[in-house]
């Protein structure tokens, strides 16, 4: 082939591979909740699926999840309150769960729709799991990944040392000021350490520059509004979530080293409604982005099963 052709294919392929990637691709916009403004990002169109990321991590954690139903959904990932382009208002009592919860209820509002898919990981599960039990009027379908449900947690931070052990840096968080040289697995809390589980390194560069725009205070704040102590055996036991009426999808990367697979057991009776539960032996805590394809392909095929 003549080196012209070569370097015109090679020039193509690398069109494509930079399409591949939806940063480009996507729509930027924000939400309003009473002055605090929620920064989206969206592409597509169909049935609206809301996106919503953990920590450490902003909307771009779903880019393989956006590209692949794009197609046939409305997909808006969201930058959580204190984490890159949206609002981070000061104070740890705006970082309380309602809150998060009217930030979810406003995005769904902002694009007219009365209910939508809901999707959330790591601290965006715990929010997708909120929202579910105290609206579930705005609630079409659920999807979680590694964020087994809360009556799961709870049960296995009660009887397991070793679970208990695994979740000690959420009480570190719970305790600790951003710079504390070790508030951070030992060590300092910066774009650089935070940025450090992502393996990819143009994504990483993105992510470093998202949380140079984040507010480290506002990270630890989900902490310290939302996590409960140390198990206490005196202390009464809350009382159970409400049973959930639609359709859950639960995703668990076994390699999480935090959040242990057997919260997963009897999920089922906390559920009136079809569940999935789909596990990928070889992710980590990130499994959306450790199983990209498995997640993309199981999610868009039971999404559009349950059209």
């Amino acid at each position: 082939m003549p080196r012209y052709l070569i370097a015109v294919v090679i020039f193509f392929l690398s069109l494509s591979a930079i399409r591949a990637d939806i940063w480009s691709e996507v729509e930027h916009g924000y939400a309003d909740n009473n002055g605090t403004k929620i920064h989206y990002a969206t592409t597509g169109t169909g049935p609206l699926v809301i996106m919503i990321h953990g920590f450490p991590d902003f909307w771009y954690s779903w880019r393989h999840q956006m590209e692949g139903l794009r197609g046939e959904y409305k997909v808006v990932a969201i930058d959580q309150r204190g984490y890159n382009l949206s609002d981070q208002p000061e104070g740890d009592e705006n970082y309380a769960m309602p809150n998060m919860v009217s930030d979810l209820a406003a995005v769904i509002q902002h694009f007219g729709k009365e209910k939508a898919i809901i999707v959330g990981h790591d601290w965006g599960g715990v929010v997708a799991w909120s929202l579910a039990f105290a609206r579930p009027d705005l609630v079409d379908k659920l999807v979680i990944l590694n964020l087994p449900h809360p009556n799961g947690l709870a049960k296995v931070q009660r009887t397991s040392s070793k679970a208990r052990a695994n979740t000690n840096y959420a009480q570190v968080f719970r305790e600790g000021k951003p710079n504390d040289p070790d508030i951070f697995f030992g060590g300092p809390m910066n774009a650089q350490s935070l940025s450090g589980w992502v393996s990819d390194p143009e994504a990483r560069k993105r992510y470093i520059n998202a949380f140079e725009k984040s507010d480290f205070n506002a990270m630890l704040a989900y902490y310290k509004q939302n996590y409960p102590g140390p198990p206490d055996a005196n202390a009464p036991q809350p009382p159970p979530a409400p049973i959930l009426n639609f359709p859950v999808l639960i995703f668990h990367g076994l390699k999480d080293t935090a959040l242990s697979s057997d919260a997963l057991n009897n999920t089922w009776d906390w559920i009136n409604a079809d569940l999935t539960i789909v596990t990928a032996p070889d992710a980590a805590h990130f499994v959306q982005q450790d199983a990209a394809e498995l997640v993309t392909t199981t999610m868009r095929w039971w999404l559009n099963a349950r059209k």
